[in-house]
């Protein structure tokens, strides 16, 4: 039985839909009509003022046209909108091209090349043309990227890397500002193995600037002074601090710090109330560790009736 046979038409396959060359196309056509429009517009009011005028304008055009009827025929929106397209394809892939080479040069310079000896190790991970895979490195050369280590004599012992201790830089409490001073007194505390550090000072703070936990689990309440030398911490600043830290904050050590000094009448109260005064100087010697640190200075007597200064005069 003969199967009809559909004949097949050919496709051109440079008039395959694009979406840069529509969109152009498009735009033409859309500066094409606001031109149209405007120009008849234009017309249409020379025509109402000079309309003899506007004859003659428009016979000329006539005639101008079926003059140049077969250039017309030649002109097409589409045809230009896809040769616009072409040259931007063309451009940016140029473009492309060019930063591709600058990024392989700009590789190629800062890859290092390292062996054994110290000298620069030719690439051997190049591909042999016709190949496809690279070859193997040889034998003492080393890969760019890599880093090879120096042949050991025999029996030599294999040196251990060296480690770096970083050290805490000596801190001028009197050149912080009053947050970082309070910080700067909770981190001492953390570094002591203070439990459950808190920075809480503030408007409303109550008295309390600093809240931990002693290693052995006594609260301590710590408020803060940052003040110059030449201001002292007064009488009435304990007085506050001593109405609050106890029945309020329920502290087992309260400690006041200052960078600066305490008045005689401070010291009186503090000693009356159980107060731990650090001035400028005991401060000092808490950071670089050659002093004790506040908590250290009350302990609990073994009756359990109440605490004690550890040091004689406290």
């Amino acid at each position: 039985m003969a199967v009809p046979v559909r004949p097949v038409h050919r496709v051109d396959r440079n008039r395959r839909f694009d979406l840069r060359t529509t969109a152009l196309f498009f735009v033409l056509v859309a500066i094409a009509l606001s031109g149209t429009v405007f120009l008849v517009r234009a017309a249409a009011h020379m025509a109402e003022s000079n309309p003899l005028w506007i004859g003659s304008l428009v016979t000329v055009g006539v005639a101008a046209a079926c003059l140049g009827r077969s250039r017309w025929r030649r002109f097409s929106a589409a045809r230009c909108a896809r040769r616009a397209a072409e040259v931007l394809e063309e451009a940016a892939e140029r473009a492309s091209a060019s930063l591709d080479a600058a990024a392989v040069t700009d590789e190629a310079r800062t890859a290092p090349t390292l062996a054994w000896d110290g000298s620069a190790a030719t690439d051997t991970t190049q591909p042999v043309p016709g190949t496809h895979a690279p070859l193997a490195p040889a034998l003492g050369t080393a890969v760019p990227g890599t880093l090879v280590p120096e042949p050991s004599v025999a029996g030599a012992p294999v040196a251990e890397e060296a480690t770096t201790v970083v050290l805490d830089a000596p801190v001028d409490y009197a050149e912080l500002d009053a947050d970082g001073f309070e910080q700067a007194i909770a981190d001492l505390c953390v570094r002591d193995a203070c439990q459950e550090v808190e920075v809480v000072g503030g408007a409303c703070d109550l008295g309390a600037d600093v809240l931990a936990f002693a290693p052995d689990g006594r609260r301590i309440v710590i408020q803060c002074k940052r003040y110059c030398e030449d201001n002292k911490v007064g009488s009435q600043d304990l007085q506050r601090f001593g109405g609050t830290c106890f029945t309020v904050h329920e502290a087992d050590v309260a400690v006041l710090v200052t960078t600066s000094d305490f008045t005689a009448p401070a010291l009186e109260y503090a000693q009356h109330c159980g107060i731990v005064c650090v001035d400028g100087a005991d401060l000092q010697a808490w950071c670089d560790g050659t002093g004790p640190n506040p908590w250290d200075l009350v302990v609990v007597d073994p009756d359990g009736s109440g605490e004690s200064p550890d040091e004689p005069g406290w």
